[in-house]
C-alpha cells in the first residue's frame, strides 16, 4: 500500500490581516456564545454528517484525499469538543452505501486508507480510553478490504467494557438498507416460528437493527450549506432536530458547534404531541 502524501497551500499556513484582526474579536464572541449555552439542556445524542471536504479541497487548490484527510482531522477536534460538554453518544456518517459503491477506486482506497488510520489512531487516543468511549461500527462492512474490517473488530473489542460513552461510526451505511435487513431477520424468525407476528413493537424492531441499541437522536449537524439527511439513521431521525450549517467541514469551528446546540436549546421539542 502506497503512503498518502498530503498537501499544503503556503497561503493556508499563514493568516491574513483580516483574520489576524479577528482572532481577539473571535475569542469574544466564542465566549459570550459559552454563556448562553453554558446551562443547558445538551442533547444526549448528535449525529454528524460531515459534508463538504471535497469541494473545500477543490477551493482551496489541493487534491480530493487532502479535503477528506482534513475532514479526518476536523472530527478529532469535535469530538473533543462534544466529550468536553459530557454528550454520551455521538453517530459519524463516515461513508455512505452509495460512497462505497459508486465513488472511484482510488477514492474509495484513499478514504479506506485515512478510515483505517484513523480507528488506529483513535484505539491509542489517551482521551478516548480517559473517557471510556465505547467504539460501535454499524454498516455494509462487506464493501470494505479485510484490513479494514480486522482494524473495526479491533477497535470495538479493545473498548467493548466502556460505558461512558459511545462514538458509533457509520461505514458504508444506509438507513433504508438497515431496515430492509432487518425486516428479512424478522420475516425469517417468524418463517421459522420463532417469532409471532404479533409481537413486533418498535421496541422488537430496534433489536433487530444493528444500530438499535442507541437512543434516538436528538440532533444531527450537517455542514456545507446541503439541506437533506441523505438516508442516515432514518429509524433514530423520527424526531431529530435538524441542524445546517454553511460551513465545508473541514473549516468547521467551535463556535459553529456551540451555535448548533445553542439553536437546539431554543427549539421546543415536543415529540409529536
Amino acid at each position: 500500500m502506497g503512503r498518502i502524501v498530503f498537501k499544503r497551500k503556503a497561503e493556508s499556513m499563514t493568516l491574513s490581516v483580516g483574520e489576524r484582526l479577528t482572532k481577539p474579536l473571535y475569542k469574544i464572541y466564542e465566549k459570550w456564545l459559552w454563556l448562553q449555552i453554558k446551562n443547558g439542556p445538551f442533547p444526549r445524542h448528535i449525529g454528524i454528517i460531515p459534508d463538504g471536504n471535497r469541494r473545500w479541497a477543490r477551493e482551496k487548490g489541493l487534491d480530493i484525499v487532502n479535503g477528506h484527510y482534513y475532514g479526518y482531522t476536523k472530527i478529532k477536534e469535535v469530538l473533543k469538543w462534544i466529550w468536553e460538554l459530557k454528550i454520551p453518544y455521538v453517530t459519524l456518517f463516515a461513508m455512505s452505501t452509495e460512497n462505497c459503491l459508486y465513488r472511484s477506486p482510488e477514492e474509495k482506497q484513499n478514504l479506506f486508507n485515512i478510515i483505517k488510520n484513523g480507528l488506529e489512531e483513535l484505539i491509542s487516543l489517551r482521551e478516548l480510553h480517559e473517557n471510556k468511549v465505547r467504539i460501535k461500527i454499524v454498516g455494509n462492512l462487506d464493501l470494505v478490504p479485510e484490513e479494514l474490517r480486522e482494524i473495526a473488530r479491533k477497535a470495538e473489542e479493545a473498548t467493548s467494557k466502556y460505558s461512558n460513552y459511545t462514538l458509533t461510526i457509520a461505514l458504508c451505511y444506509g438507513g433504508r438498507q438497515e431496515i430492509i435487513e432487518a425486516v428479512r431477520k424478522i420475516v425469517e424468525d417468524a418463517v421459522s416460528n420463532q417469532l409471532n407476528p404479533s409481537e413486533i413493537t418498535e421496541e422488537l424492531f430496534l433489536k433487530y437493527l444493528p444500530t438499535g441499541e442507541i437512543p434516538d437522536l436528538d440532533l444531527i449537524i450537517r455542514t456545507s450549506g446541503e439541506e437533506r439527511i441523505s438516508n442516515f439513521l432514518l429509524w433514530h431521525s423520527a424526531y431529530s432536530e435538524l441542524y445546517f450549517c454553511d460551513v465545508y467541514w473541514p473549516e468547521f469551528r467551535k463556535i459553529d458547534f456551540w451555535r448548533a446546540i445553542r439553536s437546539y436549546q431554543r427549539r421546543e421539542r415536543r415529540f409529536g404531541r
